[in-house]
């Protein structure tokens, strides 16, 4: 059960011994390929193949892809133009097709599940930071371009992922690196960066948490990833989110600065969140596994609030019917695609 709990990285674009050996003692819910484990097409399906077979299926198989900054497949297929980019033209037909090209290309290759779209507020704060990444100020804005690029995720039966709940907008660090302390009041949170969540609750499978603290907000300098308040209070409980609650990635710095990865596993479990990211470092991936599976054997409750998820993302994999992992696309299906992303925007 609480190999169910993590969505792991790999280090390369095959599988090594090692990694095949806590793929299948961890078994874990899903999987997240970057450009150093993406080569070429078919090297890419059989790496999903391998995993899916060693970890068992039903599995999310996962890809960041926004277009712009974010493109793992950029050099594999072509790169997609940015959020930004595609939200300038004012035009809601574009704002679906970026979404249902990307989701193509994802699936194309034997993802099911995409990290996006950006629900961050594109603020001056957070310029140097998001860039092209965010795609307006205005709530309203960033939910309409929005709600049209997961129209396009639904007309390919991709899952889509908002993030970063409750929103970066305000912050000037790269939580990669660093963890932003983001001075907001719980007014302008909840009647601006929030409303995009609020907005599109129904249509986004998972929301991924940002590693950010907002003190002015919650009274408190907790990470939002490991925040009761957060995740349960606002989250789940004031917005009544139903569907799975992701952490960003537990190696990144905005996290790890502030505890240690076991400390952080299972506080952001018990905090309320469904699925840990670990997106690199095996270490790091055991390391949280047996932290949360000792959690679970010595606390009662914790255990019940495992149970309780697996049978929240059990019941998610059914409803979203992941596929199993295609063929390789051939060589004509890729150059189409190169094609369609190219005139994307002319």
């Amino acid at each position: 059960m609480v190999g169910q709990l993590i969505i792991a990285g790999l280090e390369g674009p095959e599988l090594t011994s090692t990694e095949s050996a806590w793929l299948k003692l961890i078994r874990p819910g899903g999987v997240i390929l970057f450009r150093r484990n993406i080569e070429e097409a078919g090297q890419t399906v059989q790496l999903l193949r391998e995993i899916t077979q060693i970890a068992g299926a039903p599995n999310f198989r996962c890809l960041d892809l926004e277009g712009g900054l974010v493109d793992r497949l950029r050099d594999l297929i072509a790169p997609v133009p940015s959020p930004a980019e595609v939200y300038a033209t004012g035009n809601p037909a574009l704002f679906r097709r970026h979404g249902r090209l990307i989701a193509r290309e994802a699936r194309s290759l034997g993802f099911n599940a995409v990290f996006a779209p950006v629900l961050d507020l594109a603020l001056t704060d957070s310029a140097s930071v998001m860039r092209t990444r965010a795609v307006s100020a205005d709530p309203a804005e960033v939910t309409a371009y929005a709600a049209a690029f997961l129209q396009g995720f639904a007309a390919e039966g991709m899952i889509g992922c908002g993030k970063h709940f409750p929103g970066l907008g305000g912050g000037n660090l790269d939580s990669h690196h660093a963890m932003p302390v983001i001075q907001r009041s719980w007014q302008e949170m909840w009647t601006q960066d929030i409303v995009p969540f609020r907005a599109l609750k129904a249509k986004l499978p998972m929301i991924m948490v940002a590693h950010a603290a907002y003190p002015r907000a919650s009274g408190s300098t907790i990470p939002a990833s490991v925040s009761p308040f957060w995740i349960t209070e606002v989250l789940r409980r004031k917005l009544r989110y139903s569907g799975l609650v992701i952490s960003d990635d537990m190696e990144m710095g905005g996290i790890l600065t502030q505890r240690s990865m076991d400390d952080a596993a299972v506080e952001a479990i018990a905090a309320g969140a469904d699925v840990l990211e670990i997106c690199r470092n095996p270490a790091l991936i055991l390391m949280a596994y047996e932290a949360l599976l000792s959690e679970a054997e010595g606390s009662p409750s914790f255990r019940r609030r495992v149970e309780q998820i697996v049978g929240r993302i059990i019941r998610c994999k059914a409803r979203l019917t992941l596929a199993e992992v295609p063929r390789t696309p051939p060589p004509r299906r890729l150059e189409s695609l190169r094609q369609q992303v190219r005139e994307l925007l002319h």
